[in-house]
């Protein structure tokens, strides 16, 4: 059943703004929540967005301001191959972030795709309750959620008609995606969604229509499951650039960004 929640949207002229305001807003919940709660607990996506922000965030202003002493990196979805593959969310976000930066080696949770991917998800949930310490039917509440969105509107690896989008007992599964014939390892839409702020990541013009789908469409999340993220929050947060947004409604200038706001009642 789809939940009311309210869509924010920045909208940045190139991809280059939008990754310097996902450094900016990565500093900030960072920051927030090592003030608040001592830590902060930040789950990640692959894609080219994330690895300008990565870059971003390993130099200067933004190495000196994280926290990163008190940060907790988390991946929202992993391929099922090796840590050193050229696919693997991992590699990149190593190469780009992690080899930079000084996050302690206990302080990062990586999924490890080179496994059975079942005994990957199951690794992981068990990873996952022990850094929470969840107990019974506990979600972990991560500080910030960041997600992309495919051409067929899928986020995270919760693909189209795909198994996982009906999953909503455990907080990682292994889903297998039947167009690519591949596994994928992957938080569930309900463990996103208690996410204290969950941020889509989204660029380019091949993504404009889908997106008017996703916010403005029918609700069908089997076909596009990225409809299926409405945070328990109650808000949802985009940074788009220009191309991406060119189907959504009239914007408003708030300093270096076109901003917006849509309620989602589906």
């Amino acid at each position: 059943m789809a939940r009311k929640c309210v869509a924010e949207f920045l909208v940045y002229d190139t991809p280059e703004r939008v990754a310097k305001a996902a450094a900016e807003l990565f500093t900030r919940r960072a920051q927030e929540a090592a003030t608040e709660r001592g830590m902060a607990r930040i789950a990640i996506s692959g894609g080219t967005t994330p690895k300008r922000m990565f870059a971003l965030l390993a130099a200067e202003p933004f190495i000196s301001q994280v926290p990163w002493d008190k940060v907790y990196l988390y991946w929202v979805d992993e391929r099922c191959v090796p840590p050193d593959d050229a696919d693997s969310n991992y590699r990149s976000t190593n190469e780009q972030l992690l080899s930079k930066v000084p996050l302690a080696a206990d302080h990062i949770f990586r999924m490890e795709g080179e496994l059975d991917p079942q005994e990957a998800a199951s690794k992981y949930e068990a990873a996952l309750r022990n850094s929470f310490k969840l107990e019974g039917a506990q979600a972990p509440a991560f500080d910030l959620v960041l997600l992309g969105m495919g051409d067929d509107g899928h986020t995270a690896s919760l693909f189209p008609h795909s198994d996982g989008i009906n999953e909503m007992g455990r907080l990682v599964i292994a889903n297998h995606v039947n167009n690519k014939n591949a596994w994928r390892i992957t938080l569930t839409w309900p463990v996103i969604n208690q996410g204290r702020n969950v941020v889509f990541l989204i660029e380019g013009e091949a993504k404009a229509d889908r997106l008017h789908e996703v916010l403005m469409g029918d609700y069908d999340p089997e076909r596009l499951p990225s409809q299926l993220i409405r945070p328990e929050s109650g808000k949802l947060h985009l940074l788009l650039d220009a191309e991406a947004a060119r189907r959504l409604p009239k914007l408003e200038m708030h300093g270096d960004a076109e901003t917006g706001v849509l309620e989602l009642t589906r």
